[in-house]
């Protein structure tokens, strides 16, 4: 499945890069704005909870349907939540770019860029939009490509998740200098979901290196587990996207009857 998505990722970038080529992307980076502080959100006391927008997946199909991208962050940033997450893969998650727009225009947190990067096209994308950092995944990148685009990341001045699945992919990872790195609790083959696959690989993320746990948790239970075992930040998405009322499951979650607003006055 990581080779369809990849392949598809780079099919992308062929074609908006012929409509709009880097350089008209890159005139528009002084312009940009204020960045906001993403791994900041994700290191603060306690752990912090990344909620994400997501419309769609290859194993759950549509999840919400109807849902605005205004209204949901505006719900997640009312619960509590430390920072977004914006799908913006089209063929297989049905997110866009113009996703990425409507959070920024929305919220006042930072968010995070979820798509599979593969070029560093998307990167310019990325930060002439309104994300404050990217996800890079192991799995889909090669050695020279990873460690080119997380540098290209530092140039941006983006933060940056890069994703592991397994160990060998972590010792990569920490090969290319990760600060932050996020362990997907699901099998990007098969897509199923093992939360102690965050508990086996937490163990050898070396001290000062911000974890962020992604997939199958939703519920509190859940993340006062992982905030033992010292996970920074969880990544939650579909549990979210399906409540019934997502300002109310946030705040359920993060156990915090605050908004996140005051994390950044």
């Amino acid at each position: 499945m990581i080779e369809q998505l990849v392949d598809a990722a780079r099919a992308g970038v062929e074609t908006r890069s012929a409509e709009t080529p880097v350089e008209s992307l890159r005139e528009q980076l002084p312009s940009r704005g204020e960045g906001r502080p993403f791994r900041e959100a994700l290191t603060r006391p306690g752990l912090s909870l990344i909620a994400e927008f997501k419309r769609r997946s290859p194993s759950a199909g549509e999840i919400r349907a109807g849902a605005t991208v205004a209204d949901m962050v505006g719900a997640y940033e009312a619960g509590g939540a430390a920072a977004l997450s914006v799908l913006t893969d089209e063929r297989h998650f049905g997110g866009g770019l113009e996703d990425l727009r409507a959070a920024r225009e929305a919220s006042e947190l930072p968010i995070l860029q979820k798509d599979f990067v593969v070029d560093g096209y998307q990167l310019y994308e990325a930060a002439v939009t309104g994300a404050d950092a990217v996800l890079l995944i192991v799995a889909a990148l090669g050695d020279q490509e990873l460690a080119a685009l997380y540098a290209e990341t530092e140039a941006l001045d983006l933060d940056c998740i890069v994703e592991v699945h397994d160990e060998p992919e972590l010792e990569r990872a920490l090969s290319a200098g990760a600060e932050v790195i996020g362990i997907n609790n699901r099998n990007l083959d098969d897509f199923t979901v093992d939360v102690d696959t965050t508990r086996r690989l937490i163990t050898d993320v070396p001290a000062g290196r911000a974890v962020v746990a992604e997939s199958g948790i939703s519920d509190r239970a859940t993340l006062e587990d992982l905030d033992e075992i010292g996970v920074d930040a969880v990544l939650i998405g579909e549990a979210l996207m399906r409540a019934e009322d997502p300002e109310a499951k946030v705040r359920e979650l993060t156990a915090d009857e605050e908004s996140t607003r005051e994390h950044f006055i």
